[in-house]
């Protein structure tokens, strides 16, 4: 009973931090002073001093701004406009026409930035006038950008991720590999669904394409090649075992800068800007996670973690019963808080639960994630609705309507892990045997 009144009393100062617009990082900071002070007599400052440092110091936080550096040098070149030109030739002839483009380069640029919303905005700036005018529906433009976006956390180098690797301490390299079978497989539904709905949908009527030879094409995807160079460089090198997360993102990052130099994108200008950004962002995220390693130490006090696992294991849930009850209840909280904030806040809470029940943890960073993702586009507070509301200027509901169908995609998507695990254990295990073979 007492576990149950101290998540009361966390919830309820938690809600009314966040509700008069305190930053999560020092709303998470404030519960854990409460919690502090109500519950035990330790002092709070040496506490507070202690775990704030352990987050930040923690070496496999440094992946962390070099992979959001990467992503912000990228987002500033033309690289968004050189995978339209070599991707849509490609795209072009299949059911659906060009509307793949936006699920395409979005995979394309997410395995070089670990940013839903740098993907988002970097895809949709070039794509959405683009598909306006061949004549594309707008409320299928706007849905599969909205969906396809959401791979920036799936697809390595992803931020949530990393996030989730040391809030579990876990290998952030075989989280990365993890993500990548089930990031293509999302990927793959997105493109079956707009190839339906182009068949079966009489207002799906586009201009067409003027048709290409076959050396017309191969022409054309010279554009890709510097961004596909990269992609292999960063996850290559961490799939062959030759570089750990943190060493790929420091060749992400001298590759994204060789390449703004070979566009010749790259001024001191929008160098310091790139940096400026990674700073804030990475920033942000640092605050985020303190906050929430000091809430966990909180939390560990009231013995709020272990009395919640126990009471969840005396009902006696199955594997599949106490995943559809961890997966609503991310999907709940997803409809009011960002996806880095849901994994740092919860975690403390939830990895006993797992760990009791025997789900692989590797496993089960994929499934938050994918859960996260869903949470992009869930309203009020789903980002990418209000990053395609500045882009489009449509209304907040239209854009939610538009992007269901990807939100329903995603929840098959959640399904189908949960049936066939080997989809995001079979890449690290492999990993793991060509390393001991090697």
């Amino acid at each position: 009973m007492e576990q149950f009144y101290a998540i009361g009393l966390f919830l309820l100062v938690l809600f009314v931090l966040l509700g008069s617009g305190v930053w999560i990082g020092l709303a998470l900071l404030g519960v854990a002073y409460f919690g502090m002070e109500i519950f035990t007599n330790r002092p709070i400052g040496d506490a507070m001093m202690t775990v704030m440092w352990r987050s930040a110091s923690s070496w496999s936080l440094t992946a962390l701004p070099m992979f959001i550096w990467m992503g912000e040098i990228l987002y500033r070149t033309r690289l968004s406009e050189d995978m339209f030109k070599g991707l849509s030739p490609w795209m072009a002839r299949l059911p659906g026409g060009l509307m793949h483009t936006n699920i395409a380069g979005c995979t394309v640029f997410a395995a070089v930035s670990g940013s839903s919303a740098a993907t988002l905005t970097t895809v949709g700036k070039m794509t959405i006038p683009e598909l306006r005018r061949r004549n594309y529906p707008e409320r299928m433009v706007i849905g599969t950008l909205a969906g396809a976006a959401t791979l920036g956390l799936m697809i390595p180098p992803s931020l949530t991720l990393i996030v989730y690797g040391v809030s579990i301490n876990e290998s952030i390299t075989k989280l990365f590999i993890a993500g990548i079978i089930p990031g293509l497989v999302l990927a793959a539904m997105f493109m079956v669904y707009v190839g339906l709905v182009s068949r079966l949908s009489k207002s799906y009527d586009p201009q067409p394409e003027p048709p290409m030879t076959l050396m017309e094409k191969v022409r054309q995807s010279r554009f890709l090649i510097p961004v596909l160079l990269l992609i292999l460089l960063v996850i290559g090198s961490m799939y062959a075992g030759i570089a750990t997360a943190t060493e790929a993102a420091a060749i992400g990052v001298i590759g994204s800068l060789i390449l703004a130099v070979w566009q010749g994108s790259l001024t001191i200008k929008t160098f310091f800007e790139t940096l400026m950004g990674a700073v804030r962002t990475s920033a942000m995220i640092a605050l985020i996670l303190a906050g929430a390693a000091f809430l966990s130490l909180a939390m560990g006090f009231t013995g709020l973690p272990r009395g919640l696992a126990a009471a969840i294991a005396a009902m006696e849930l199955s594997r599949f019963e106490l995943l559809l009850v961890l997966m609503a209840f991310y999907i709940i909280l997803g409809c009011f808080l960002d996806g880095i904030s849901i994994v740092v806040l919860t975690i403390a809470v939830v990895e006993p639960m797992i760990r009791q029940a025997g789900i692989d943890i590797i496993w089960f960073g994929i499934f938050v994630v994918l859960v996260v993702e869903m949470a992009q586009i869930t309203p009020p507070i789903g980002f990418n609705l209000f990053v395609l509301q500045g882009m489009t200027g449509h209304e907040m509901s239209f854009i939610a309507r538009a992007a269901l169908p990807m939100f329903a995609i995603m929840l098959m998507m959640v399904f189908l892990l949960i049936a066939f695990p080997e989809l995001a254990t079979w890449l690290p295990d492999n990993m793991r045997q060509t390393a001991a073979g090697g």
